[in-house]
């Protein structure tokens, strides 16, 4: 008997247990999209270079369109659905928001969800390409402009909003900072 190529799976998305039969081929993205009905999560370049499918695995980013269902078993995924406590917005959505961080709309879920991860991993501490001082005794770097873009260099925006997305990223994590 040759072997299955589909596979019975629970995944976690949202705080919701959903179990599938997939086929072992199927992206996270496509699960999220075709079968569960989450459709905020976008099918973009569909080859990882755009960020439009970004959802958060475990609290990092992931680009679903290259990830398998199959490996996301056992992970905790959040798509852009369930960033919001209710009816109130994720801080980084409602600096969307107000500040005009979006124009056509399509790219947003993503970059909101990268963003999230953004404002963490720089709380965090970690460093990234543009960032001056290395050393982990030098503490996390100032979230400059620059910081934040190349942060979120992987999520690309079609229409240009940039400016914008940069300052929603800076004052949500601003005001992560003034919570903590």
């Amino acid at each position: 008997m040759p072997p299955s190529a589909s596979s019975d799976l629970t995944l976690s998305v949202n705080g919701e247990k959903y179990t599938l039969t997939v086929d072992h081929r199927t992206t996270l993205l496509d699960a999220l999209r075709e079968r569960l009905d989450l459709t905020g999560t976008k099918k973009g370049c569909d080859q990882g270079q755009c960020g439009a499918c970004t959802v958060l695995v475990d609290g990092r980013r992931s680009v679903s369109c290259l990830q398998l269902a199959v490996a996301a078993e056992g992970r905790e995924i959040t798509t852009i659905e369930g960033v919001a406590e209710g009816e109130r917005l994720h801080p980084v959505q409602q600096a969307f928001l107000d500040l005009d961080g979006f124009q056509c709309g399509y790219c947003t879920p993503g970059q909101i969800c990268s963003a999230i991860a953004v404002i963490e991993e720089h709380a965090a501490g970690w460093p990234s390409a543009a960032t001056g001082d290395v050393r982990p005794e030098a503490g996390p770097p100032p979230l400059t402009p620059e910081e934040i873009r190349e942060r979120m260099s992987g999520n690309l925006c079609r229409c240009g909003a940039y400016v914008s997305i940069v300052q929603a990223v800076a004052r949500a994590a601003e005001q992560k900072g003034a919570a903590a």
